[in-house]
């Protein structure tokens, strides 16, 4: 039984693909999980808490308390309970409401307080799919670290056929066994990642910044989440998605802003990676409200730099702590390297160049060396990313060892 010990929480919404709800619970159970089934008042007009407290083997929780005898279903306590909370089926109200923090039923409220990572299963006609209100709203759902499962196309219950449908219960069970079987080499561990460029405001309407796309900084981060690790993304203006459970991501915009989430973050974590590309100067005389008007003389800016964030982490960094910076350089590369990993105090320095083909800002590929305290270096050969991401990541668990 590939569930055997786990606490599944079932959170049933108002749909008429609840029927398949009493298939998945049979699933989860057959494969050795616990399951605590959560229904909505709607959810109760198309399959009954009789039917689901058969299948789970536990009275089903609905209301926040038992008018007669004043029974109070808590929803903390269950959150603390789940290792994992599953949506199934999620209407578009109840998306509404999870993305937005309406907590007007049992389910929201354990929602919104569970510790552990949340599923969640959209069911609706496919015209209520794509509304763009319900794809902002899993939009939200995915920023903040959920696992959406993607609808599957075909017969709706309206008549239409579409992309709307839930996915079936087999599909379901598929995807909780697979996010259980992986060994996760840092469970219990919290990082902060900082990805992309910084902008620096000129005007309202324009800026100065740098190219990074912060590809690298997300795939860091995924890395990091697949190994169990608790991240908190923080990242400059890009055009990149991430969803996964145990990842947060706070947008910033200035490395002002970069730097006071990175401070606020950094003292409660196991460590962070700067990887990103923080422009190193800011505007002196911003023009906040103005925009400004262009002269046949030009205008000429007065620039100021900014902290350098990794070295302000690195002069508060502990000793059970690690703490990986980025170098990009076109000259005296090692060099600069070695001086910006000492200078920081780094515990590795990922050196990559504008001068090899194929890596660095805006490419899917990079090529790296890393860069040690001990003085060790590894080269790497010019790779995908992601797996890039998975070397850096792989420095990381093996020196953490060597901190407990």
């Amino acid at each position: 039984m590939k569930l055997q010990g786990k606490h599944i929480l079932l959170g049933i919404s108002g749909s008429i693909a609840a029927y398949k709800a009493a298939f998945l619970v049979r699933l989860l159970v057959k494969e050795g999980a616990e399951v605590q089934v959560i229904m909505t008042p709607a959810s109760k007009e198309f399959i009954t808490p009789v039917t689901m407290c058969a299948l789970s083997g536990k009275p089903v929780a609905s209301e926040f308390f038992v008018a007669n005898d004043g029974t109070w279903h808590s929803h903390v306590d269950m959150g603390l309970w789940a290792d994992l909370l599953l949506v199934a089926p999620a209407t578009a109200s109840t998306i509404a409401k999870m993305a937005t923090g309406v907590c007007d039923n049992l389910l929201i409220t354990t929602v919104l307080s569970a510790k552990c990572p949340v599923m969640v299963a959209p069911a609706m006609d496919l015209d209520m799919y794509r509304y763009p209100a319900n794809q902002k709203n899993l939009q939200t759902l995915k920023s903040y670290g959920q696992i959406i499962l993607e609808p599957g196309e075909g017969e709706l219950a309206s008549g239409l056929s579409g992309k709307g449908r839930m996915q079936e219960p087999e599909e379901i069970i598929s995807k909780v066994i697979s996010f259980f079987s992986s060994p996760k080499k840092l469970y219990n561990k919290s990082f902060l990642v900082t990805a992309g460029p910084t902008y620096e405001k000129i005007d309202p309407v324009r800026y100065i910044g740098n190219r990074s796309s912060g590809k690298m900084g997300f795939a860091i981060a995924q890395s990091l989440a697949e190994e169990g690790a608790s991240v908190t993304l923080v990242s400059g203006p890009v055009n990149l998605e991430i969803s996964h459970p145990f990842i947060k991501i706070i947008k910033v915009e200035s490395a002002r802003e970069m730097e006071a989430e990175c401070l606020k973050i950094f003292p409660d974590t196991d460590g962070a990676v700067m990887c990103a590309a923080v422009f190193d100067f800011r505007v002196e005389n911003i023009s906040e409200k103005r925009k400004i008007k262009r002269t046949s003389d030009g205008f000429s800016l007065s620039l100021i730099p900014n902290d350098d964030i990794a070295s302000r982490l690195g002069s508060i960094k502990t000793e059970n702590q690690l703490l990986v910076g980025f170098a990009l350089e076109t000259d005296h590369e090692m060099e600069n390297a070695k001086e910006k990993l000492n200078k920081k105090n780094l515990d590795f320095i990922v050196l990559n160049s504008l001068t090899d083909k194929g890596a660095c800002f805006g490419f899917d590929t990079n090529k790296i060396s890393v860069l040690s305290d001990n003085g060790s270096i590894i080269n790497y050969p010019l790779k995908d990313k992601k797996e890039v991401a998975k070397d850096i990541v792989a420095l990381i668990t093996e020196r953490l060892k060597s901190k407990v």
